[in-house]
Formats: structure tokens, C-alpha cells, sequence
């Protein structure tokens, strides 16, 4: 034991400010996804319970399909798969592709969650909403969708939290973040368990405060209820 931590006193210098700003890189890549994940969650969603019969089948498709492929797949798909068609404006770099196909994923799974905080208010707050003169646009962003934000809150915290996670993943198409610069460091080092073993402290510290602010945003609403 001893051992394994006297290999850090040697390496430290060298791997940590490495992996601090390859840990920047990781939250970039989670924030950026999340908002991306959000902004198609809610559209999917409101389609999803759109009147329009079209709509709400193409919302059906693109949940079903999405949440039943891996999001390494939907990587492979975004990075490679649209980049060989020779478009130019479908060819990313490594984190545009990232970004966009971790988004993707995230927003079936976000779009079911803003689904369900949505069909949880009692339809009586829409009806007298549109009985005051507003219309079903308004309703939505100025009755419901502020109600249901509140009930929401706790899954998608819990979500961005498993999303700063799987972006670990996204080394495999080089992406810029925490896990392909503890690869490179593993491999020169020939060291991977003490520079992995750092890297997940890493994780840690980046994902702690986000599952301590979900615990409070569950707590309020428990509270609240």
C-alpha cells in the first residue's frame, strides 16, 4: 500500500494539472450536452402530447428508438456514421460529436420526464387559463410549464449527474475530456491503475456537489408537497 502511494509523490506534479484541465473539458462537454438534452427533451415532450396525431407518432418513434440504442452506438452514428456521407455541414469534430450525440440520447430520456411533471397537473389549471383568454402557447409557458418544472427538478439534477459520468465514453472518438487524458497518461506511464484510481477521484469531486444539490432540490419538493 505504501507502494502505491509513494508512485504519487513522483507523478502527481505531472498528472494532476493534466487532468484538472482535461476535468474542464468534462464539464463543458456535460453542461453543453445537458442543454442540448433539455431543449430536445422539451420539444419531443410537447409534441409527444400535441393533439396533432403525426407529431405525437414521430415523438413515439424517436423515444422508443433512441432509449433502446446505446449512446456509444449513437456516438459512433453521429461521429462516424454522418461524417463518411461527405455533407459537409454532418461532419463534426470530436466534441461537436460528443455534444450532439449524448444530447440526442439524453433527450428521449429527458423528453419521458417532462412528459410525466407535464400530464401531472390537474387539466382544470390549462382550462382555466384558456377560459381568462390565453392561448394554449401561453398556458403552456406561463401555468404549466412553470408548475412542472418543480416537479421535474429531481430526475433531471439525477440525470446530469449520471451525464457527467457517462461522458467517460466519449474517449473512444477522442473527445476532450477527463477519461481520454487518464488514458494517454496510463498508456506513457504504464501506471493505469494510480492515474485511473486518480481520475475517479476526479469524477467524484465534479459529481458530489451535483448529487448533493439534487438531494436538497428532493428534500424541498418532499417538503413542499
Amino acid at each position: 500500500m505504501l507502494d502505491f502511494i509513494e508512485v504519487y509523490r513522483d507523478h502527481i506534479g505531472q498528472w494532476l494539472p493534466e487532468l484538472l484541465w482535461a476535468s474542464l473539458g468534462t464539464l463543458k462537454l456535460t453542461a453543453s450536452s445537458f442543454l442540448l438534452a433539455v431543449a430536445i427533451g422539451l420539444v419531443v415532450a410537447l409534441a409527444r402530447i400535441s393533439r396533432f396525431r403525426l407529431l405525437r407518432a414521430v415523438a413515439l418513434v424517436y423515444i422508443d428508438v433512441v432509449r433502446g440504442t446505446p449512446a456509444l452506438v449513437i456516438l459512433f452514428l453521429v461521429y462516424f456514421g454522418l461524417g463518411s456521407l461527405g455533407v459537409p455541414w454532418l461532419t463534426f469534430n470530436s466534441f461537436s460529436g460528443a455534444v450532439i450525440g449524448l444530447g440526442v440520447h439524453g433527450g428521449a430520456l429527458l423528453a419521458e420526464v417532462f412528459r410525466a411533471g407535464i400530464e401531472a397537473l390537474h387539466r382544470g389549471q390549462t382550462e382555466a387559463a384558456l377560459s381568462l383568454g390565453m392561448t394554449p402557447a401561453k398556458a403552456m409557458a406561463y401555468i404549466v410549464l412553470p408548475q412542472a418544472a418543480r416537479t421535474v427538478l429531481p430526475p433531471v439534477g439525477n440525470y446530469s449527474v449520471g451525464l457527467l459520468k457517462d461522458t467517460a465514453i466519449c474517449l473512444l472518438i477522442a473527445a476532450p475530456e477527463l477519461m481520454a487524458r487518464a488514458q494517454d497518461l496510463a498508456s506513457s506511464s504504464f501506471l493505469p491503475m494510480h492515474v485511473f484510481v486518480l481520475a475517479g477521484l476526479l469524477y467524484f469531486v465534479m459529481s458530489y456537489p451535483l448529487s448533493l444539490a439534487v438531494r436538497t432540490m428532493e428534500a424541498r419538493f418532499t417538503h413542499h408537497r
